[in-house]
Formats: C-alpha cells, sequence, structure tokens
C-alpha cells in the first residue's frame, strides 16, 4: 500500500519491532542494517525508518551499537536503497543534537570537594564549546539541581560535620558559577587560596 506521500510500505513495521533480533541471521552492523530495512520493506527511507534500524542495531549490539542517521544512510544507499535526503539530514542533525546533549553533564559530579575540583575544570570546558540555546538551558538547569543537592546536603544532621561543610563550600561555588560565570575560574581561584578555605580545607 501507498501512504499519503506516495510511500510504498507495508501496513506496519511490527515485525522489526517485534521479532526478537536474534532471529536475525545477520552479524556484522551492515548486515543488520540491511537486513531491518529489508524487514521494513518500505521506500524511500525517511527519518523514521532510520530511527527504526537504529532501534535494531541497539537491540542487537548495545546501546554502543547504534550508528548515526548518515552512516545508516550511507549503508542503505549501497544497499540500492532510495533515500529522502533532506528528511535524512535534519535526522542526522536533530541526532547528533541529541547525543550532545546527553554528553553535555557526564562526568560532572558534586559529591566533594575533589569531585567539584574535577567538574569545574569539565565545566570550563563546556563553556568553551560553542553551545546552542537549548544545551546552555540544560546545563544551567543540571547545575541548579547540583546546587541544590549541595544545600540540602548541608542542612543535614546525618552527615558529619566535613562532609557538611563541603557541601555548603560547593554549593556558594556553584552560585558564583549560575550569577558570573564568566568570573568563576578566577574566582574560585583566589577562594581556595583564601585564609579561611586553608583553614577549612587544606591546601
Amino acid at each position: 500500500m501507498q501512504d499519503a506521500s506516495g510511500r510504498k510500505c507495508v501496513e506496519s513495521v511490527s515485525p522489526l519491532i517485534s521479532r526478537p533480533a536474534i532471529t536475525l541471521p545477520a552479524r556484522t552492523k551492515r548486515d543488520v542494517i540491511a537486513a531491518a530495512w529489508e524487514a521494513l520493506d518500505c521506500a524511500p527511507v525517511g527519518a523514521r525508518e532510520l530511527e527504526l534500524v537504529q532501534a535494531e542495531l541497539v537491540s542487537v549490539f548495545g546501546k554502543a551499537g547504534s550508528d548515526s542517521p548518515a552512516a545508516i544512510a550511507r549503508v542503505l544507499a549501497d544497499e540500492g536503497a532510495e533515500l529522502r535526503h533532506p528528511e535524512i539530514l535534519e535526522c542526522d542533525a536533530r541526532w547528533r543534537e541529541q547525543s550532545l546533549s546527553k554528553g553535555l553533564v557526564a562526568g560532572l559530579d558534586f559529591g566533594s570537594l575533589d569531585e567539584a575540583l574535577a567538574s569545574v575544570v569539565r565545566l570550563w570546558e563546556i563553556k568553551r564549546a560553542d553551545l546552542n540555546e537549548e544545551n546552555r538551558r540544560r546545563l544551567r538547569e543540571h547545575i541548579l539541581a547540583a546546587r541544590a543537592d549541595c544545600l540540602l546536603r548541608a542542612g543535614s544532621a546525618l552527615l558529619p560535620d566535613r562532609e557538611r561543610a563541603e557541601a555548603k563550600e560547593i554549593a556558594s561555588w556553584l552560585g558564583v558559577w549560575l550569577n558570573t560565570p564568566d568570573l568563576f575560574h578566577d574566582w574560585l581561584e583566589l577562594r581556595r587560596l583564601s585564609p579561611q578555605f586553608l583553614k577549612k580545607f587544606g591546601a
């Protein structure tokens, strides 16, 4: 049958989704991509088909086994598939943006002073990157949540004094980062050399 856009498709792609990946004889990524495309029996290939093929790659190889939409499209083109190029380009750009967003806050941990110091280095690297508005928003929300967690730990009577003091200190760092990110690293360097900090936490 054909859909409204004239694309020749089977009524459902459920065989690809419901059939366990292990029933496919393929074992390489290329073979899995080709077999998944055959199971879809749909032409030309657009964003929806690429997303389903990505899901099949994940089911066979795990999350690390997924390829970008552009990489999958190249394999399908080699196999003779007709491609909806504008749709594929948009799908690939969206996938890369989402991948960046997921990895944006990876490695940021403010559970202790040592972890926080390592994380502010990561924040400096992130700040130097060319982030779009959405990723800047995600990063700010993450830091707001981390600061709230630090304030909660700082006020907990269940934690040792040292941990509470560290949590309060880290919360103050994150407050400065949220308000004046451009000055944060210079401020932090001076803060760590201050007598008050050295007396509390040492060098």
